[in-house]
């Protein structure tokens, strides 16, 4: 035991299956290749969406607070459960360890603790005050910390479907180059007049505040949608590379090439932009991605990314830094891809696939509206890391979350982490009921756990 304590408390059954909280599960509900088997492993958790192991075994637990409005680290110890850190500010969003101390990444921080229990902020103000929130810390081999830091919009317009512009109204998004507009603006509801006034608001703008052509945006260090890197005591910070949209995960292989998760654009806002894949990259120092211009490495001005109904989206940028590279793997829009992890041994599987949760999208929740669901989300996905094809490797057998089906298998999955017994373990965020897609119930968060029948 090497953390202190700061309360201990048996916060689920370890390895039962059952009814939990509401939360009926049955493993048997989960299809995977005949040669692996799943179990519970964990539950009784309160929306968890992140894990990892220390050097001792134990399991470090991060619990976002989505619920509770409480997120805390736990840690699991010889079958039960104890608090290791708590009054963040919620989310907890990743979380990482490395030579004895834990790295969490919640709300504008990243915060250390050390084996004594002392904490560190080691990263302070960090843009998150919008849409998405920034990834886990992962560390290169000479320990430098890398971090991506998520957008705010969209699509780098703030609009209407931003509903944080009340408590931060002159928030936006920051290019992480100088930049020139072209010069569009995009009009909505003025929500700050009672009034039906309408206003317009042009790109890396706070709401309300236009653009002119060939206006000018000075790129910042800690960019909109950018991998920053820095020493682990917060010294030395540099930009890594930017352009990227919402990244919630990030990681090294065994050959510390860092690939990163990249959530697509979504159809909403006032610059709605359709049929955008989420992304798998690999990360290349000094190189831009395309966002907001760009998507699967093509520009949004394509005629397949027209929402219906919609204006074709045209580039907000009339100097783009670079050729965005085409994504080392590419998924439907709308799957929401997350954590990931890479297999380093044979017993498992093909050594260097990767393995990334798909959580899925938290739309329409009736049964006769079954679209969202059809071939996205809600799954484990296998990316072969030799020619980035994508494949399925576990899913519910209806195909479909348990919020639809009512089933005993994957809910929503936010985490993959292989162990030091080379089994795969899965973070489960939680039941939500169908007819109230965003209120996870208390307590239903499952750790699942696969390995491979010999």
């Amino acid at each position: 035991m090497y953390y202190k304590s700061i309360s201990k408390a048996n916060l689920g059954n370890i390895n039962q299956a059952g009814s939990q909280q509401g939360r009926y599960l049955n493993p048997e509900d989960i299809s995977l290749p005949q040669e692996y088997k799943i179990e519970v492993f964990t539950q009784g958790l309160d929306s968890p969406s992140c894990m990892v192991f220390t050097d001792e075994g134990d399991i470090l637990i991060g619990l976002s607070g989505y619920i509770s409005r409480k997120p805390a680290v736990v840690r699991l110890h010889d079958g039960s459960l104890e608090t290791v850190a708590q009054d963040f500010d919620a989310p907890i969003s990743g979380i990482n360890y490395r030579d004895g101390v834990i790295y969490v990444t919640h709300k504008g921080k990243v915060t250390s603790i050390r084996q004594n229990g002392i904490r560190q902020d080691i990263l302070l103000g960090l843009p998150d005050n919008g849409d998405y929130w920034n990834s886990n810390v992962a560390f290169d081999s000479n320990g430098k910390i890398y971090l991506a830091i998520a957008v705010n919009t969209n699509s780098a317009v703030v609009g209407t479907d931003n509903y944080w512009i009340f408590d931060n109204p002159y928030n936006c998004d920051y290019p992480g180059a100088y930049v020139i507009l072209n010069g569009q603006n995009y009009e909505s509801r003025d929500v700050f007049i009672v009034d039906n006034v309408k206003t317009h608001t042009g790109a890396f703008s706070p709401f309300g505040v236009p653009n002119i052509p060939f206006e000018v945006r000075k790129g910042i260090e800690k960019a909109s949608g950018s991998i920053i890197r820095l020493n682990p005591d917060g010294t030395q910070l540099e930009q890594y590379a930017w352009g990227l949209r919402y990244i919630p995960h990030i990681g090294f292989d065994q050959a510390y090439r860092l690939f990163a998760s990249n959530q697509g654009f979504e159809v909403r806002g006032s610059r709605p932009i359709a049929n955008s894949p989420d992304e798998f990259q690999l990360i290349i120092p000094g190189t831009w991605y395309g966002w907001p211009d760009f998507t699967g490495g093509e520009p949004v001005t394509l005629s397949r990314f027209k929402p219906e109904g919609k204006p074709q989206p045209e580039f907000l940028l009339s100097n783009h830094p670079a050729v965005p590279p085409r994504p080392f793997a590419i998924f439907p829009q709308a799957s929401n891809i997350l954590g990931f992890d890479f297999n380093n041994n044979s017993d498992f599987g093909e050594v260097g696939d990767v393995y990334i949760s798909e959580f899925g999208s938290l739309g329409p929740r009736t049964s006769s509206d079954l679209v969202p669901y059809v071939g996205i989300g809600h799954r484990i996905s296998k990316i072969d890391i030799a020619s980035g094809g994508v494949t399925t490797f576990a899913i519910n057998r209806s195909g479909f979350p348990t919020s639809v089906t009512e089933e005993g298998g994957f809910g929503w999955p936010t985490d993959v982490v292989f162990g030091p017994d080379h089994a795969m373990y899965i973070v489960d965020f939680g039941s939500n009921p169908s007819d109230a897609p965003f209120n996870f119930l208390p307590s239903t968060g499952i750790i699942w756990k696969i390995t491979r029948i010999h």
